[in-house]
């Protein structure tokens, strides 16, 4: 099997780290192919940056959707996740939808822990869409400037461990998730310090990508994520003036 592992926005610093936990998760036999998004910002932490990114994301994989057997969306958020669904027959698989579905096995509840405060508002809304918010124990953030993206994991991880425990603490946690592409590669660094069970979000959606492969379940004839009517459109770029004509 193929399967592309996006990163949505532009550090390939960040593919870097991505694609390094993919690699470990990926079986033998599934080949892995990695993008950088070729425009957008270094890291996405809003609602508005999550909608070019899932533009970008339908960009990238209009033009070569039947080259690869399913889609990794490496961003936490899971940007425009339910739009790529409904319009792509191939699997998509979003890092939070199996972050969260990883971590339900391992404990009534979980605490998602990040970078960057101002990723919170967009994390709960997507714990939320995917009705996991009464397996949510808490989101907790740094409240820290940092200067490189690439670099947040290593700068730092004690605070980020700090705050798992104190998830755990003070929160009841008893599933910690690393959240956020730029904390791929984390939380196997970091386990063996916190005593609950911490997901990589990566491994998880790869792992999922590849169960979802072997499945291969049929594309939906009716329910949310039937394909869409076809219809015309102007001002578009070829791909996807085709792919809204479903052609």
């Amino acid at each position: 099997m193929k399967i592309l592992v996006l990163n949505p926005n532009t550090s390939q610093g960040v593919t870097d780290k991505i694609a390094a936990v993919a690699r470990r998760a990926a079986a033998a036999d599934t080949e892995l192919e990695f993008i950088t998004a070729p425009y957008g910002v270094p890291y996405i932490a809003t609602r508005t940056e999550a909608l070019i990114a899932g533009q970008i994301a339908l960009e990238v994989i209009a033009e070569r959707e039947h080259e690869w057997d399913a889609v990794v969306l490496a961003a936490f958020g899971d940007p425009s996740l339910s739009a790529l669904r409904e319009i792509f027959s191939i699997p998509i698989i979003g890092l939070a939808e199996a972050s969260m579905l990883m971590a339900c096995p391992l404990g009534r509840n979980f605490s998602i822990v990040s970078f960057s405060t101002n990723l919170q508002a967009w994390y709960r809304e997507c714990v939320e869409w995917h009705k996991m918010d009464n397996r949510l124990a808490s989101i907790r953030m740094l409240d820290k400037p940092f200067n490189d993206v690439n670099a947040v994991q290593s700068d730092f991880e004690d605070m980020l461990v700090d705050l798992s425990l104190r998830a755990i603490q003070e929160d009841g946690a008893e599933v910690i998730i690393t959240a956020g592409a730029p904390l791929a590669g984390l939380a196997s660094r970091v386990r063996d310090r916190i005593p609950v069970p911490v997901i990589e979000g990566v491994a998880a959606a790869v792992g999922m990508a590849e169960a979802m492969c072997r499945q291969n379940p049929r594309a939906p004839e009716t329910g949310a994520f039937k394909r869409p009517v076809a219809k015309e459109s102007s001002g578009l770029s070829d791909t996807l003036t085709a792919l809204l004509s479903n052609k």
